[in-house]
């Protein structure tokens, strides 16, 4: 007898599945940047565009009132050759150099102090960083004018004591000081940035280095020291940068003429003259680039320094 199998018809092959999740992810993606659209549109607006467009402008001659002209690389030219923008550079390079590490120091050594437990511990915390949220105000700028005038209260205590020097605001040599005392006095900000790092610094090795005879000093060079070393190269690139920017107390306390004679005269301050007064916008925002070089040099420098100097806590591992 003959044996007939049944034929089973063959099942039709069914297209593979979409990966499970797919459509999610996209509804996930598509609100992401949704949500993000307006940073988004805010960076192409008032970011990304300006500084294209400023790129563009730093090869012309634009005035504000005419269509820009390509002159190519004149005003650069023109820039390295002018005297007072020579000035602009010293007289900044001169601020960042003076009241970037004094604002530091004093940070750090007030950041030191609140660091130990203390009563109304933190009342003189917010009490030293409240300049930081004022100091950038115009209004600030007014009373600092002021306080530094001939015959105010800073005159008053000098001659007092014997020093006979006027007003800072109107003496050419001593005005830039006077922008310095500002800034140093803004130290709330890189100041709870330290107190932060200090309170990661282990109590073990102060305990360990306290058996062994070490001193408060030696215990701040050899610990405190390279343990915030991070910390410290953070405030450090940080405050550089905002110095180069200085551009509200200069242009106040000065009265805005950044004098007298040009003492004053910090980067910003002269490109804003270029720009607005003389309407100089091809020329001013060659010196914005020159600027943005400067900075980005100066950035650089740092991070290739700190491989000798930060201690990191991965390195210890």
């Amino acid at each position: 007898m003959t044996l007939v199998k049944d034929s089973v018809p063959a099942r039709a092959a069914r297209p593979a599945a979409a990966p499970a999740g797919r459509p999610g992810r996209r509804r996930e993606n598509l609100a992401g940047y949704l949500f993000m659209s307006p940073w988004i549109t805010g960076f192409l607006l008032l970011t990304a565009g300006p500084m294209v467009a400023s790129l563009y402008f730093a090869f012309t001659d634009y005035n504000l009132f005419n269509s820009p002209r390509w002159v190519g690389f004149d005003n650069f030219t023109k820039m390295f050759d002018d005297p007072r923008w020579q000035k602009s550079v010293e007289v900044t390079a001169k601020y960042v150099v003076i009241g970037t590490p004094l604002k530091l120091l004093l940070a750090l050594g007030v950041a030191l102090l609140l660091a130990q437990s203390r009563r109304g511990q933190a009342f003189y915390r917010a009490a030293f960083y409240a300049p930081s949220l004022i100091g950038a105000s115009v209004s600030v700028g007014f009373v600092w004018r002021s306080l530094f005038s001939d015959g105010a209260i800073v005159d008053r205590t000098q001659t007092f004591l014997g020093f006979h020097v006027g007003g800072w605001v109107g003496n050419a040599d001593w005005v830039l000081y006077c922008l310095v005392a500002l800034t140093v006095w803004q130290f709330g900000a890189p100041m709870v940035i330290f107190l932060a790092g200090l309170k990661q610094v282990p109590r073990e090795l102060y305990e360990a280095a306290e058996m062994d005879g070490a001193g408060a000093f030696r215990r701040f060079w050899n610990i405190t020291l390279p343990t915030i070393s991070p910390v410290l190269f953070f405030n450090v690139l940080l405050e550089t940068i905002h110095s180069f920017q200085i551009f509200g107390s200069a242009y106040v306390v000065s009265n805005t003429y950044c004098g007298p004679a040009d003492a004053t005269l910090v980067y910003t301050c002269y490109l804003y003259q270029q720009g607005f007064r003389n309407a100089q916008m091809g020329f001013a925002a060659a010196m914005a680039w020159m600027l943005l070089l400067a900075v980005a040099l100066v950035t650089a420098v740092l991070f290739w320094s700190q491989k000798k100097w930060v201690h990191y806590a991965e390195e210890a591992r």
